[in-house]
């Protein structure tokens, strides 16, 4: 078997979670809390939104705990 590395292994039907699709509010979310977060110092949250951001970019889905954080930051 061969190991996929970099933008192969991203594209690959491995990286679907039972048809699911990213979600670009989602990604559009954490645009807006990661400014926010930037500016509050707040470091976990900016790297939460960058895995959010990242996630939509390589068609991927991204973390529950992630997007919980993401969602939830100005409640």
């Amino acid at each position: 078997m061969m190991t996929q590395f970099g933008a192969a292994a991203r594209k690959g039907p491995s990286m679907d979670v039972g048809g699911a699709k990213p979600d670009k509010a989602s990604a559009d979310a954490a645009w807006l809390v990661l400014e926010a977060a930037n500016d509050l110092g707040d470091h976990a949250t900016v790297e939460a939104c960058r895995r959010v951001i990242d996630a939509e970019l390589n068609g991927t889905i991204a973390g529950r705990s992630d997007l919980n954080l993401v969602l939830d930051y100005f409640r």
